[in-house]
């Protein structure tokens, strides 16, 4: 599915896809908790508690570096300075689990992740001259895999980790809004949203408002489906998403209707 526009677009709206777009509990966090296990040598396997928590200081958007973290804190508490596993190796043990042994023949837990979005949803956007793209710290493997092989979309806008620096660097944002003005389809004001499940995510929003303070820039909050079990965690969330810049969060990606759109350009 591509978009094309003769007049500007109404406004962008720019996606996560971890958390977002496919539900990563089972896949992502998942490889991250197995990672995290091998390497303390089965001491230490973190709750999915312990990885929001991470998650919620705004600097560990990259699951292979917050393996990393979370192996470099469980030594500490053990009175070890660190612990013996290089970088790579961790990288390439999650992504064993993630991706499965053969790079190019998906068979891990990246293969049994829920949808979360739908290419009807996306068509409904360009119906409403809503211009759309991708700006994830997921490869581009995985996250081309979830976009066009799960969803069906044709040659998205995407840009991944490879493309640009980990959020909350603004960088990949501002690549996917500058693709649409060469395009001709956004101007220097076209609103820009940015939709992800994280507190980098919403900072990644207020870092790329300084760079270009002209333009309306709002960050839109999707809570992930491992915290809207019970009330309670499902409430802490969103508080934390909007103190970090949400205008607002919503339980499922596709409540943030063309209408909806709408109302919080207005707000």
């Amino acid at each position: 599915m591509t978009q094309a526009s003769e007049a500007a677009f109404n406004a962008i709206v720019v996606f996560d896809i971890d958390g977002v777009v496919r539900d990563v509990s089972g896949s992502y966090r998942r490889a991250l908790a197995d990672t995290v296990e091998h390497f303390t040598q089965g001491a230490y396997r973190p709750s999915s508690e312990d990885m929001d928590a991470l998650k919620s200081e705004g600097i560990w958007n990259n699951d292979w570096e917050a393996s990393q973290e979370l192996i470099r804190r469980y030594s500490q508490t053990q009175g070890q300075n660190e612990l013996d596993c290089a970088y790579e190796e961790i990288v390439a043990f999650f992504q064993s689990r993630y991706r499965g042994p053969d790079p190019n023949h998906l068979t891990g837990y990246i293969c049994q992740e829920p949808l979360l979005m739908s290419a009807a949803y996306i068509e409904q956007l360009s119906q409403a001259n809503i211009g759309w793209g991708f700006f994830s710290g997921a490869t581009r493997i995985s996250a081309t895999y979830v976009l066009q092989a799960r969803m069906g979309l044709k040659s998205p806008l995407l840009v991944a980790m490879e493309d640009a620096p980990g959020k909350p660097d603004p960088t990949g944002l501002l690549k996917t809004v500058e693709h649409w003005e060469t395009q001709g389809s956004a101007t220097a004001t076209t609103p820009v949203f940015y939709v992800g499940d994280t507190v980098a995510d919403m900072q990644t929003i207020a870092k790329a408002q300084q760079i270009q303070p002209d333009r309306t820039w709002l960050a839109v909050g999707v809570l992930p489906p491992h915290v809207q079990t019970t009330p309670e965690p499902r409430e802490a969330y969103a508080t934390t998403l909007k103190q970090a810049g949400a205008i607002a969060v919503f339980e499922q990606v596709e409540q943030l209707t063309p209408d909806t759109i709408r109302q919080l350009m207005g707000s």
